[in-house]
C-alpha cells in the first residue's frame, strides 16, 4: 500500500489485512469520538437533571441524528467516486466533483435550517415527545437545526478525505470538536444549568470551531490534486454523478431513520420512564455498532478503489478478511452488552429505573451485533462497487417490512417488554444479512461469466 504525503493511501497494491485494519482502527476512532460528541449531550444531562432532561435530549438528539445520516450518506457519493477516481488513476478530477459537492449540500444545509428551525414543535409532536419533556425537545431541535449549515460542512470533510483513503484527517476534525463539546456541555449544562439549551448550543459551538480549525488544517495540507475557487460551482453532470451513488444510501438512511422514529414514537408513548431507558439504550447501542459501522466505511473506500482499478478478486479478498476481523469483535461485544448491559447503561444514568429498562432493551438488541458485523461489511462492499441502490432496498425492506412491524406488535402484547421491542432490530438485521448474501452470490457469479475474478 503506497501513502503520499497527503496522507491519502492506494489500497490497489501490496498486503490488504494490515491497511484495511489500520484503516479501519482509524475511521472507528473517529466514530467513537463522534459518538462521544453526541452521547456526552445525554451524559451530562443525566448527570446533572432528571428523566424528562434525558428524554427531551433523547428525542431530540435521535431527530438530528436523523437528519445527520442522510447528510452523510447523501455526502457518501462523493466518498464513492472519490476513490473510484483514484483507482482509475484520475485523481485530477477530485477539486471539480469537491467543488460542486461543496455548492450542492450547502443549498441543501440551508433550506433544512429553516425547515428545522419552523418545524421542530411539529417534530417533537410526530415524535410523541412526552409533555414533561416536549418544550426541551423543540428547543434542542431549534437551536441545533439552526446550525445544520456547520453540521453539513462537519460531516462534508471526513466524506472526501476517506474517499481519497485519508483516514487521519476525519480523526482530527471530529476530536477538535469532540474536546469542545465536552468542554461546553460541562460549561452551560453543568455550569450554568442551562439544560437541553446548553446541550445543544454547545453542539452547535463545537462542530462551528471543528470546522474553522480544520479549514486551516486543510490549507496547509499537500493534497494529490489541485482545486481552485472555479471549481466551486454548479457542475449538472457531476452532481448527477453524487446523487446517483448517495441519494439511494440516503433515501435507505432516512426511511431507517424514520423506521427507528416510529419505534421510539411508539416508546415515548409507554411513559417517561421507559423513553428514558431506551434513550439511554440507543446512546450505548451508538457505542456497540461503532466496530461494524468502522468497518462499513473502511470497505467502502477500500473497495471502491480496487473496483476502480479493475482488481475484482482483490476487492472480495478485502470483504472476506473484513467480515472475519468483525464478527470476532461482534461475537465479544453481544457477550458484553448481553451480561453486562447494566453498567454500559449507568455511564448514562444515576436513576436505577432508567438503568434497569435500558438494560432490558439492550438484552435483545445485543444480538444485533453479530449481525451487523457481517452485513455492515457487505453493505460497505456494494457501495464500493456502485450497488447503492440494492442497498437501499435492503435497507428500506429491513426497515418497514421487519423493524416497524415487529417493534409494534411487541408493544401492543401484555405486559409490555422492551427485550421484546427490541427483538424487531436484530429480526431486521437477520433479513437484511440474508439479502446480502443473495445478492454478493449473484455478483460473484456474474464476474465469472465475465472473467473478472
Amino acid at each position: 500500500m503506497a501513502k503520499t504525503k497527503s496522507g491519502t493511501r492506494d489500497f490497489t497494491q501490496g498486503p490488504i489485512l494490515k491497511p484495511l485494519l489500520t484503516f479501519a482502527v482509524t475511521v472507528l476512532f473517529a466514530l467513537f469520538l463522534q459518538a462521544m460528541y453526541g452521547a456526552v449531550d445525554l451524559l451530562v444531562v443525566g448527570k446533572f437533571g432528571d428523566a424528562a432532561d434525558i428524554s427531551g435530549v433523547s428525542t431530540g438528539s435521535q431527530i438530528m441524528q436523523t437528519i445527520t445520516n442522510v447528510l452523510a450518506s447523501f455526502a457518501m457519493g462523493i466518498t464513492i467516486l472519490l476513490g473510484q477516481y483514484s483507482g482509475e488513476g484520475k485523481v485530477g478530477r477530485s477539486g471539480a466533483v469537491i467543488g460542486s459537492g461543496i455548492v450542492f449540500f450547502g443549498a441543501v444545509a440551508a433550506v433544512l435550517s429553516v425547515l428545522l428551525v419552523i418545524l421542530a414543535p411539529q417534530a417533537a409532536a410526530l415524535m410523541q415527545a412526552p409533555a414533561e419533556a416536549f418544550d426541551n425537545t423543540v428547543m434542542y431541535v431549534r437551536i441545533c437545526g439552526g446550525g445544520t449549515i456547520v453540521l453539513t460542512f462537519y460531516n462534508l470533510i471526513s466524506c472526501i478525505f476517506r474517499g481519497l483513503g485519508d483516514s487521519t484527517t476525519p480523526l482530527v476534525t471530529v476530536a477538535i470538536a469532540c474536546v469542545f463539546n465536552v468542554f461546553g456541555d460541562l460549561l452551560l449544562v453543568g455550569g450554568f444549568k442551562m439544560g437541553c439549551a446548553g446541550a445543544a448550543i454547545a453542539t452547535v459551538a463545537a462542530q462551528l470551531i471543528s470546522v474553522i480549525a480544520s479549514t486551516l488544517l486543510i490549507r496547509r495540507k499537500a493534497l494529490p490534486f489541485k482545486m481552485t475557487r472555479r471549481d466551486i460551482r454548479w457542475n449538472g453532470q457531476l452532481i448527477r454523478r453524487i446523487l446517483t451513488l448517495g441519494a439511494p444510501i440516503a433515501l435507505q438512511d432516512l426511511l431507517v431513520g424514520i423506521s427507528f422514529l416510529i419505534i421510539l414514537s411508539i416508546v415515548n408513548s409507554l411513559g417517561v420512564l421507559v423513553s428514558a431507558g431506551v434513550g439511554v439504550a440507543e446512546k450505548v447501542c451508538a457505542f456497540i455498532m461503532l466496530i461494524s459501522s468502522a468497518f462499513m466505511q473502511s470497505m467502502s473506500a477500500f473497495v471502491a478503489q480496487n473496483y476502480g482499478a479493475g482488481k475484482y478478486r482483490r476487492a472480495l479478498k478485502s470483504l472476506a478478511i473484513g467480515v472475519g476481523i468483525s464478527f470476532s469483535i461482534g461475537v465479544v461485544m453481544f457477550l458484553i452488552t448481553f451480561f453486562h448491559g447494566d453498567v454500559l447503561a449507568s455511564l448514562f444514568s444515576n436513576d436505577a429505573q432508567v438503568i434497569a429498562a435500558s438494560w432490558e432493551y439492550l438484552k435483545s438488541y445485543a444480538f444485533d451485533c453479530m449481525l451487523t458485523a457481517v452485513f455492515f461489511c457487505i453493505v460497505g462492499f456494494f457501495n464500493g462497487i456502485g450497488l447503492t441502490k440494492f442497498v437501499m432496498v435492503q435497507g428500506i425492506v429491513g426497515a418497514f417490512g421487519v423493524r416497524v412491524p415487529v417493534s409494534r406488535f411487541m408493544s401492543r402484547r401484555q405486559p409490555v417488554s422492551l427485550f421484546h421491542i427490541g427483538l424487531a432490530t436484530p429480526a431486521s438485521s437477520a433479513v437484511q444479512t440474508i439479502l446480502c448474501f443473495i445478492r454478493l452470490y449473484l455478483v460473484c457469479r456474474t464476474w465469472k461469466k465475465q472473467k473478472r475474478m
